[in-house]
Protein backbone atom coordinates (compact mmCIF):
# COMPACT_ATOMS: atom_id res chain seq x y z
CA UNK A 1 0.00 0.00 0.00
CA UNK A 2 2.88 2.29 0.94
CA UNK A 3 4.56 1.43 -2.38
CA UNK A 4 1.38 2.31 -4.28
CA UNK A 5 1.10 5.61 -2.41
CA UNK A 6 4.77 6.36 -3.12
CA UNK A 7 4.37 5.63 -6.83
CA UNK A 8 1.25 7.80 -6.91
CA UNK A 9 3.08 10.65 -5.21
CA UNK A 10 5.98 10.43 -7.67
CA UNK A 11 3.55 10.36 -10.59
CA UNK A 12 1.77 13.44 -9.26
CA UNK A 13 5.08 15.22 -8.81
CA UNK A 14 6.11 14.36 -12.36
CA UNK A 15 2.76 15.58 -13.69
CA UNK A 16 3.16 18.80 -11.73
CA UNK A 17 6.64 19.39 -13.14
CA UNK A 18 5.47 18.50 -16.63
CA UNK A 19 2.51 20.84 -16.28
CA UNK A 20 4.75 23.66 -15.06
CA UNK A 21 7.12 23.11 -17.98
CA UNK A 22 4.19 23.12 -20.40
CA UNK A 23 2.83 26.31 -18.88
CA UNK A 24 6.27 27.90 -19.05
CA UNK A 25 6.68 26.83 -22.69
CA UNK A 26 3.26 28.26 -23.47
CA UNK A 27 4.12 31.60 -21.80
CA UNK A 28 4.61 33.51 -25.02
CA UNK A 29 4.61 37.23 -25.63
CA UNK A 30 1.54 37.54 -27.83
CA UNK A 31 1.18 40.55 -30.15
CA UNK A 32 -2.13 40.88 -32.01
CA UNK A 33 -2.02 41.74 -35.72
CA UNK A 34 -5.03 42.74 -37.83
CA UNK A 35 -4.45 42.11 -41.55
CA UNK A 36 -6.44 41.61 -44.77
CA UNK A 37 -5.62 37.93 -45.25
CA UNK A 38 -8.60 37.61 -47.58
CA UNK A 39 -10.40 40.11 -49.82
CA UNK A 40 -9.08 42.71 -52.22
CA UNK A 41 -5.99 43.69 -50.21
CA UNK A 42 -4.88 40.15 -49.40
CA UNK A 43 -1.83 40.63 -51.63
CA UNK A 44 -0.64 43.17 -49.04
CA UNK A 45 -1.79 41.26 -45.98
CA UNK A 46 -0.17 37.99 -47.00
CA UNK A 47 3.16 39.70 -47.71
CA UNK A 48 3.07 41.47 -44.37
CA UNK A 49 2.17 38.27 -42.54
CA UNK A 50 5.18 36.53 -44.09
CA UNK A 51 7.48 39.37 -43.01
CA UNK A 52 6.22 39.15 -39.44
CA UNK A 53 6.70 35.38 -39.36
CA UNK A 54 10.33 35.78 -40.44
CA UNK A 55 10.91 38.62 -37.98
CA UNK A 56 9.37 36.53 -35.21
CA UNK A 57 11.81 33.70 -35.93
CA UNK A 58 14.80 36.08 -36.03
CA UNK A 59 13.89 37.83 -32.77
CA UNK A 60 13.03 34.61 -30.93
CA UNK A 61 16.49 33.28 -31.76
CA UNK A 62 17.80 36.34 -29.88
CA UNK A 63 15.69 35.53 -26.82
CA UNK A 64 12.36 37.18 -27.57
CA UNK A 65 10.97 39.85 -25.21
CA UNK A 66 11.94 39.58 -21.52
CA UNK A 67 12.77 35.92 -22.04
CA UNK A 68 9.40 35.10 -23.61
CA UNK A 69 9.03 33.88 -27.17
CA UNK A 70 7.26 36.37 -29.44
CA UNK A 71 4.02 35.12 -30.97
CA UNK A 72 2.23 37.24 -33.56
CA UNK A 73 -1.49 36.42 -33.41
CA UNK A 74 -3.10 37.11 -36.78
CA UNK A 75 -6.70 38.25 -37.27
CA UNK A 76 -8.31 38.54 -40.72
CA UNK A 77 -10.21 41.81 -41.33
CA UNK A 78 -11.20 40.55 -44.82
CA UNK A 79 -10.27 43.99 -46.27
CA UNK A 80 -13.47 45.34 -44.70
CA UNK A 81 -13.70 48.20 -42.14
CA UNK A 82 -17.01 46.77 -40.89
CA UNK A 83 -15.21 43.52 -40.07
CA UNK A 84 -12.18 45.22 -38.55
CA UNK A 85 -14.06 47.37 -36.01
CA UNK A 86 -15.73 44.59 -33.98
CA UNK A 87 -12.59 42.50 -34.37
CA UNK A 88 -10.46 45.31 -32.94
CA UNK A 89 -12.90 45.88 -30.08
CA UNK A 90 -12.69 42.19 -29.19
CA UNK A 91 -8.87 42.37 -29.12
CA UNK A 92 -8.96 45.63 -27.17
CA UNK A 93 -11.02 44.03 -24.39
CA UNK A 94 -7.92 42.10 -23.28
CA UNK A 95 -6.11 45.46 -22.78
CA UNK A 96 -2.99 44.81 -24.90
CA UNK A 97 -0.30 47.47 -25.07
CA UNK A 98 -0.22 47.35 -28.88
CA UNK A 99 -2.10 46.06 -31.92
CA UNK A 100 -0.34 46.00 -35.30
CA UNK A 101 -2.11 46.60 -38.63
CA UNK A 102 -4.16 46.85 -40.68
CA UNK A 103 -2.71 47.20 -44.19
CA UNK A 104 -4.95 49.77 -45.92
CA UNK A 105 -5.94 53.29 -44.92
CA UNK A 106 -9.72 52.76 -44.97
CA UNK A 107 -9.48 49.98 -42.39
CA UNK A 108 -6.91 51.84 -40.29
CA UNK A 109 -9.09 54.97 -40.36
CA UNK A 110 -12.01 52.92 -39.06
CA UNK A 111 -9.92 51.49 -36.23
CA UNK A 112 -8.18 54.72 -35.20
CA UNK A 113 -11.09 56.25 -33.17
CA UNK A 114 -11.18 53.11 -31.03
CA UNK A 115 -7.79 53.96 -29.46
CA UNK A 116 -8.26 57.71 -29.12
CA UNK A 117 -8.19 58.11 -25.34
CA UNK A 118 -6.49 55.11 -23.71
CA UNK A 119 -4.93 53.00 -26.42
CA UNK A 120 -3.77 50.42 -27.19
CA UNK A 121 -1.04 51.73 -29.48
CA UNK A 122 -2.12 50.95 -33.04
CA UNK A 123 0.72 50.80 -35.59
CA UNK A 124 -0.96 50.89 -39.01
CA UNK A 125 0.97 49.43 -41.94
CA UNK A 126 -0.53 51.86 -44.46
CA UNK A 127 1.60 54.91 -45.37
CA UNK A 128 -1.62 56.68 -46.43
CA UNK A 129 -2.74 57.18 -42.84
CA UNK A 130 -2.03 60.56 -41.19
CA UNK A 131 -2.41 60.13 -37.43
CA UNK A 132 -2.84 63.06 -35.08
CA UNK A 133 0.45 64.08 -33.45
CA UNK A 134 0.78 62.66 -29.96
CA UNK A 135 -1.94 60.07 -30.48
CA UNK A 136 -1.83 56.31 -29.94
CA UNK A 137 -1.89 55.73 -33.71
CA UNK A 138 1.30 55.41 -35.78
CA UNK A 139 1.72 55.04 -39.54
CA UNK A 140 4.24 52.88 -41.37
CA UNK A 141 6.88 53.84 -43.89
CA UNK A 142 6.92 57.12 -45.82
CA UNK A 143 3.80 59.21 -46.36
CA UNK A 144 2.16 59.49 -49.76
CA UNK A 145 3.07 63.17 -49.84
CA UNK A 146 6.76 62.49 -49.22
CA UNK A 147 6.78 59.73 -51.87
CA UNK A 148 5.17 62.09 -54.39
CA UNK A 149 7.69 64.78 -53.45
CA UNK A 150 10.53 62.39 -54.29
CA UNK A 151 8.93 61.63 -57.66
CA UNK A 152 8.47 65.31 -58.58
CA UNK A 153 12.07 66.06 -57.62
CA UNK A 154 13.22 63.23 -59.87
CA UNK A 155 11.01 64.40 -62.76
CA UNK A 156 12.47 67.89 -62.52
CA UNK A 157 16.04 66.58 -62.61
CA UNK A 158 15.20 64.42 -65.64
CA UNK A 159 13.57 67.32 -67.49
CA UNK A 160 10.15 65.64 -67.53
CA UNK A 161 8.10 68.80 -67.04
CA UNK A 162 4.67 67.81 -68.45
CA UNK A 163 2.85 65.39 -66.15
CA UNK A 164 -0.26 63.33 -66.77
CA UNK A 165 -2.05 62.38 -63.56
CA UNK A 166 -4.46 59.45 -63.14
CA UNK A 167 -5.79 58.59 -59.67
CA UNK A 168 -8.46 56.20 -58.47
CA UNK A 169 -11.51 57.52 -56.63
CA UNK A 170 -10.89 55.34 -53.56
CA UNK A 171 -9.07 56.49 -50.40
CA UNK A 172 -5.63 55.59 -51.78
CA UNK A 173 -6.08 57.51 -55.01
CA UNK A 174 -7.70 60.55 -53.43
CA UNK A 175 -4.95 60.80 -50.83
CA UNK A 176 -2.41 60.92 -53.66
CA UNK A 177 -4.47 63.43 -55.63
CA UNK A 178 -4.66 65.88 -52.71
CA UNK A 179 -0.98 65.59 -51.90
CA UNK A 180 0.22 65.99 -55.47
CA UNK A 181 -2.00 69.04 -55.94
CA UNK A 182 -0.61 70.59 -52.75
CA UNK A 183 2.96 69.95 -53.85
CA UNK A 184 2.36 71.44 -57.30
CA UNK A 185 0.97 74.60 -55.65
CA UNK A 186 3.82 74.85 -53.13
CA UNK A 187 6.13 76.82 -55.41
CA UNK A 188 8.86 74.18 -55.28
CA UNK A 189 8.02 72.73 -58.69
CA UNK A 190 7.35 75.77 -60.86
CA UNK A 191 8.99 74.15 -63.89
CA UNK A 192 6.52 71.25 -63.76
CA UNK A 193 2.89 71.27 -64.83
CA UNK A 194 0.00 68.79 -64.86
CA UNK A 195 -1.20 68.78 -68.45
CA UNK A 196 -4.07 66.34 -67.84
CA UNK A 197 -5.64 65.03 -64.65
CA UNK A 198 -8.07 62.14 -64.77
CA UNK A 199 -9.81 59.90 -62.24
CA UNK A 200 -11.31 56.44 -62.47
CA UNK A 201 -13.38 54.19 -60.25
CA UNK A 202 -11.29 51.36 -58.85
CA UNK A 203 -14.13 48.95 -59.76
CA UNK A 204 -14.13 49.99 -63.44
CA UNK A 205 -13.17 47.32 -65.95
CA UNK A 206 -11.44 49.84 -68.22
CA UNK A 207 -9.50 53.11 -67.96
CA UNK A 208 -9.14 53.53 -71.73
CA UNK A 209 -11.01 56.83 -72.00
CA UNK A 210 -8.93 58.47 -69.28
CA UNK A 211 -5.66 57.24 -70.78
CA UNK A 212 -6.65 58.50 -74.23
CA UNK A 213 -7.25 61.97 -72.78
CA UNK A 214 -3.89 61.92 -71.05
CA UNK A 215 -2.17 60.76 -74.25
CA UNK A 216 -3.80 63.63 -76.14
CA UNK A 217 -2.13 66.11 -73.76
CA UNK A 218 1.31 64.81 -74.83
CA UNK A 219 2.84 64.31 -71.37
CA UNK A 220 6.52 63.58 -70.67
CA UNK A 221 5.60 61.25 -67.82
CA UNK A 222 2.44 59.85 -66.21
CA UNK A 223 1.66 59.25 -62.54
CA UNK A 224 -0.88 56.41 -62.17
CA UNK A 225 -1.79 56.14 -58.48
CA UNK A 226 -3.84 53.15 -57.39
CA UNK A 227 -3.04 49.74 -55.93
CA UNK A 228 -3.82 46.08 -56.59
CA UNK A 229 -6.11 45.01 -59.42
CA UNK A 230 -7.05 48.55 -60.54
CA UNK A 231 -3.46 49.39 -61.48
CA UNK A 232 -3.45 46.33 -63.75
CA UNK A 233 -6.48 47.82 -65.51
CA UNK A 234 -4.55 51.07 -65.97
CA UNK A 235 -1.42 49.35 -67.29
CA UNK A 236 -3.52 47.48 -69.88
CA UNK A 237 -5.09 50.75 -71.02
CA UNK A 238 -1.65 52.35 -71.35
CA UNK A 239 -0.44 49.48 -73.51
CA UNK A 240 -3.57 49.45 -75.67
CA UNK A 241 -3.33 53.22 -76.22
CA UNK A 242 0.31 52.97 -77.29
CA UNK A 243 1.27 55.54 -74.63
CA UNK A 244 5.06 55.17 -74.61
CA UNK A 245 6.29 57.46 -71.83
CA UNK A 246 7.69 56.75 -68.34
CA UNK A 247 4.99 55.69 -65.86
CA UNK A 248 5.20 56.14 -62.10
CA UNK A 249 3.05 54.48 -59.44
CA UNK A 250 2.89 53.96 -55.68
CA UNK A 251 5.04 51.50 -53.74
CA UNK A 252 1.78 49.79 -52.78
CA UNK A 253 2.37 48.02 -56.12
CA UNK A 254 5.96 47.10 -55.33
CA UNK A 255 5.24 43.37 -55.25
CA UNK A 256 6.76 40.47 -57.17
CA UNK A 257 3.31 38.95 -57.55
CA UNK A 258 2.09 41.99 -59.49
CA UNK A 259 5.23 42.32 -61.56
CA UNK A 260 4.79 38.69 -62.61
CA UNK A 261 1.04 38.91 -63.13
CA UNK A 262 1.27 42.10 -65.22
CA UNK A 263 4.49 41.23 -67.05
CA UNK A 264 2.82 41.10 -70.47
CA UNK A 265 1.62 44.71 -70.27
CA UNK A 266 3.89 46.47 -67.79
CA UNK A 267 5.11 49.90 -68.95
CA UNK A 268 8.59 49.82 -70.48
CA UNK A 269 9.74 52.35 -67.90
CA UNK A 270 8.01 51.84 -64.54
CA UNK A 271 9.15 54.07 -61.67
CA UNK A 272 8.21 53.57 -58.01
CA UNK A 273 9.20 55.82 -55.10
CA UNK A 274 10.26 53.87 -52.05
CA UNK A 275 11.96 54.05 -48.67
CA UNK A 276 15.64 53.09 -48.54
CA UNK A 277 15.22 49.31 -48.20
CA UNK A 278 16.18 48.11 -51.75
CA UNK A 279 19.67 46.74 -52.29
CA UNK A 280 21.93 49.12 -54.21
CA UNK A 281 25.63 49.95 -54.33
CA UNK A 282 24.62 53.46 -55.41
CA UNK A 283 22.57 54.17 -52.28
CA UNK A 284 24.63 55.48 -49.38
CA UNK A 285 23.18 54.61 -45.96
CA UNK A 286 24.59 54.64 -42.44
CA UNK A 287 26.37 51.55 -41.09
CA UNK A 288 23.46 50.90 -38.71
CA UNK A 289 20.90 51.01 -41.53
CA UNK A 290 23.15 48.74 -43.63
CA UNK A 291 23.28 46.24 -40.74
CA UNK A 292 19.50 46.34 -40.35
CA UNK A 293 19.03 45.78 -44.08
CA UNK A 294 21.48 42.87 -44.02
CA UNK A 295 19.54 41.15 -41.22
CA UNK A 296 16.33 41.69 -43.20
CA UNK A 297 17.64 40.23 -46.45
CA UNK A 298 19.40 37.38 -44.59
CA UNK A 299 16.07 36.39 -42.99
CA UNK A 300 14.46 36.16 -46.42
CA UNK A 301 17.46 34.38 -47.96
CA UNK A 302 17.28 31.71 -45.26
CA UNK A 303 13.63 31.19 -46.16
CA UNK A 304 14.43 31.03 -49.91
CA UNK A 305 12.25 34.07 -50.47
CA UNK A 306 12.60 37.64 -51.71
CA UNK A 307 11.17 40.69 -49.92
CA UNK A 308 9.13 43.37 -51.63
CA UNK A 309 7.11 46.44 -50.66
CA UNK A 310 4.56 44.79 -48.33
CA UNK A 311 7.44 43.09 -46.49
CA UNK A 312 8.82 46.50 -45.57
CA UNK A 313 5.50 48.02 -44.48
CA UNK A 314 5.36 45.48 -41.64
CA UNK A 315 9.03 44.84 -40.81
CA UNK A 316 10.17 48.15 -39.36
CA UNK A 317 6.98 48.87 -37.35
CA UNK A 318 7.12 45.42 -35.75
CA UNK A 319 10.86 45.76 -35.12
CA UNK A 320 10.32 49.17 -33.51
CA UNK A 321 7.63 47.74 -31.24
CA UNK A 322 9.74 44.72 -30.27
CA UNK A 323 12.78 46.85 -29.42
CA UNK A 324 10.59 49.22 -27.40
CA UNK A 325 9.01 46.37 -25.43
CA UNK A 326 12.46 44.95 -24.70
CA UNK A 327 13.58 48.25 -23.17
CA UNK A 328 10.36 49.00 -21.28
CA UNK A 329 9.33 47.14 -18.10
CA UNK A 330 7.66 43.77 -18.63
CA UNK A 331 4.29 45.18 -17.57
CA UNK A 332 4.55 48.24 -19.87
CA UNK A 333 1.23 49.92 -20.66
CA UNK A 334 -0.03 51.42 -23.90
CA UNK A 335 0.82 54.86 -22.53
CA UNK A 336 4.40 53.76 -21.72
CA UNK A 337 4.79 52.49 -25.26
CA UNK A 338 3.26 55.61 -26.84
CA UNK A 339 5.58 57.90 -24.88
CA UNK A 340 8.62 55.79 -25.75
CA UNK A 341 7.91 55.87 -29.48
CA UNK A 342 7.03 59.57 -29.48
CA UNK A 343 10.47 60.49 -28.15
CA UNK A 344 12.50 57.93 -30.11
CA UNK A 345 15.34 59.22 -32.33
CA UNK A 346 18.21 57.54 -34.15
CA UNK A 347 16.59 54.14 -34.60
CA UNK A 348 18.08 52.45 -37.68
CA UNK A 349 15.59 50.34 -39.60
CA UNK A 350 15.59 49.00 -43.14
CA UNK A 351 13.80 52.12 -44.40
CA UNK A 352 16.20 54.64 -42.90
CA UNK A 353 16.97 56.31 -39.57
CA UNK A 354 13.81 57.08 -37.59
CA UNK A 355 13.22 60.38 -35.81
CA UNK A 356 9.77 60.55 -34.22
CA UNK A 357 10.37 64.04 -32.81
CA UNK A 358 10.96 65.42 -36.29
CA UNK A 359 8.29 63.27 -37.95
CA UNK A 360 5.63 62.49 -35.30
CA UNK A 361 3.76 59.18 -35.56
CA UNK A 362 5.92 58.09 -38.54
CA UNK A 363 9.62 58.72 -37.97
CA UNK A 364 10.56 59.06 -41.66
CA UNK A 365 10.29 61.90 -44.19
CA UNK A 366 11.09 62.92 -47.75
CA UNK A 367 14.85 62.64 -47.12
CA UNK A 368 14.34 58.86 -46.88
CA UNK A 369 12.71 58.54 -50.33
CA UNK A 370 14.49 56.95 -53.28
CA UNK A 371 13.08 56.47 -56.77
CA UNK A 372 13.38 52.97 -58.23
CA UNK A 373 12.86 51.54 -61.70
CA UNK A 374 11.59 48.00 -62.28
CA UNK A 375 14.21 45.87 -64.04
CA UNK A 376 12.50 42.73 -65.40
CA UNK A 377 15.77 41.09 -66.48
CA UNK A 378 17.34 41.42 -63.04
CA UNK A 379 13.95 40.82 -61.38
CA UNK A 380 14.30 43.67 -58.91
CA UNK A 381 13.71 47.39 -58.39
CA UNK A 382 16.89 49.29 -59.27
CA UNK A 383 17.57 52.49 -57.33
CA UNK A 384 17.88 55.39 -59.82
CA UNK A 385 17.95 58.38 -57.48
CA UNK A 386 19.74 59.78 -54.47
CA UNK A 387 17.97 59.86 -51.13
CA UNK A 388 15.37 62.60 -51.50
CA UNK A 389 14.66 61.84 -55.16
CA UNK A 390 17.45 63.72 -56.93
CA UNK A 391 18.54 61.92 -60.11
CA UNK A 392 21.88 60.10 -59.99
Amino acid sequence: MKLINYIGAVACALLTISGAQTAQAADTYDIDVVLPLTGGAAFLGKGEQRALELLQKMENEKGGIHGRQINFVFHDDQTQPQTAVPLFNQIKAAKPAVVLGSAISSVCNAMAPLVKSRGPVNYCFSPSLYPESGSYVFSSSISTKALAQGLLTYFGDKGWTKIGLLTSTDATGQDAYRNIQELMKSGKYDKLSIVSEQQFNAKDMSASAQIQRIKGANPDVVIAWSTGGPIGTVFKAIRDAGLDVPIATTDGNMTYEQMKQYAAFLPKELYIPSPEWPKSDLLKVSDDVAASKKAFFDAYDQANAKPDGPSTFAWDPALLIIEALKKLPENATAEDLRKYLASLQGFAGINGVYDFKKFPQRGLGSDNVVVTRWDPKADHWAVVSKAGGGAL
